[in-house]
Order: structure tokens, then sequence, then C-alpha cells
């Protein structure tokens, strides 16, 4: 039975219009200990909190209610909608992140998350491709959970989307500063799957910022921002899902 350590924190305040969360953003606290992090997350003065935090050694944390608007989001993004602290539940994974040691996720953790987003998963409903990450929802200012988290394995267990395309080709096809019909549908596509895209046909920053968060999402073998022929694979892999399932809402 999963135990959850009750450690309330000030910082929340009410869904807009009694909103029910539709979606898991999943973080890691990008610092160097989780004490730190439990503390910063409950510091009022910092004005950042999450639902939930997991220590590498698997304790799960509850800091504020899943009925209750936590602060984790920030500035953000997905499918169309904007501010999504409004929708989203937070779960911040204990790890330094790249600033300060990026490492991969134990396995005592990522037990612990499998166990807390099944429960989620019965208490609200989230479609499956509404488990994303930080970066996916801000992706020119965020890495996290970054290219080392495990969204295969989740995927497997019915939280989040996964391809199994070929993504080995690195021959590219376009990167910044390309213009052109490639460079406009790989947008759209973009924009298809849920990030913050106009169907231009400029291959810009926000592009390249973009490309890198699906690589590490979906593609976390390089990293690199130039849309390639292994990453078109599973970008097309992707959409199709979302379009054959209706996952996009």
């Amino acid at each position: 039975m999963m135990k959850v350590i009750e450690h309330p924190s000030p910082n929340w305040n009410e869904r807009p219009g009694g909103q029910s969360p539709d979606m898991v953003v999943i973080h890691y606290t990008g610092m160097r200990t989780g004490t730190e992090a439990l503390e910063r997350l409950c510091d009022p003065k910092a004005e950042v909190s999450a639902h939930y935090l997991i220590e590498e050694d698997g304790r799960i944390f509850r800091l504020v209610p899943d009925d209750k608007r936590a602060w984790h989001a920030g500035v953000s993004s997905w499918q169309g909608r904007e501010n999504l602290n409004h929708y989203s539940i937070g779960i911040e994974l204990v790890n330094p992140g790249h600033e300060f040691g990026y490492r991969e996720f134990p396995g005592r953790q990522i037990s612990s998350l499998l166990d807390l987003l099944t429960d989620l998963k019965k208490r609200h409903t989230i479609p499956v491709a509404h488990f994303i990450g930080h970066s996916d929802i801000a992706p020119d200012r965020k890495t996290d959970p970054g290219e080392l988290f495990p969204w295969k394995l989740l995927a497997k267990n019915g939280f989040g989307l996964w391809s199994d395309a070929d993504g080995s080709d690195t021959e590219a096809i376009a990167r910044r500063g390309d213009t052109g019909d490639i460079v406009g549908n790989l947008n759209k596509q973009l924009g298809i799957v849920g990030y913050p895209l106009n169907h231009t046909g400029s291959f810009d920053a926000a592009t390249e910022s973009i490309i890198r968060a699906f690589q590490a999402h979906w593609r976390p073998e390089t990293v690199s921002g130039c849309f390639d022929k292994g990453t078109a694979a599973r970008l097309a892999d992707i959409v199709s899902q979302i379009r054959i399932n209706g996952e996009r809402l």
C-alpha cells in the first residue's frame, strides 16, 4: 500500500472555477539535496510548490492537496492551454539536475512514482497523453526531467505516449535558420503534439528549444536541437498516435 507523508506547503491557491486536474507535470528538483528542495517548496517567500515530492529513496511527500492549485508550472502552454497550474498536478523528483550533477533516477524513486501515478489516474480523469514533463510545457526555460528520465517505462505502464520507431539516424533534415515547407510541416507536427508553435516556415530559436524538449522526452539518445531523420521518425509516430487515438483534447 502506498504511504504518503503529509508535509503541507503554504504555497497554493484555489483552482479557478473549481477546475479538476486533468494532467500531470513531472519535474526534477534541480537542487543539491531533497531536504533543500523540500524547504524551498514550503517557503512562503519562494512562492513555488508542487503537489508531491518523491525522494530518491522512494518516500512520497504530499505538499498541496490535489484539488488545490500548486505553483510549479510557471509560464506554460500545452495543446493550446496556458497557465497550466490551473489544470495540472505537479510532481517533483529529487535529482540535482543538469546544474548540480544530473544522474539517473533510482529504481525505488521510479517505483514510488508509478504507484503515485496509478493512484492519481484512479482518482482523476487524466488522458494518456497528459503525462508530460516540465520541459514540454516550458521548452524555452526548462530542461527537466531530462533525457535520463524513463518515459518509455512510464508509457508502458499507461502514463504517457511512446514511440518505438527507429530513432538512430542522425542525418540532418533541418536546423536553426532554415525555412521552407519542411520546416513549416515540422512546426505543424510539433503543434499537434502540444508544443506552443505557430505553423510557420521558420526554424527559429523557439523551434530549436522545442526540438530539444521533444528529443529529451521521445528521442533521448540524441538531444541536439537539430531536426534529423531519427527525430522525424519518432515525431511522425507520436503525431499518428495522437490522431488515431484522439489523445489530443
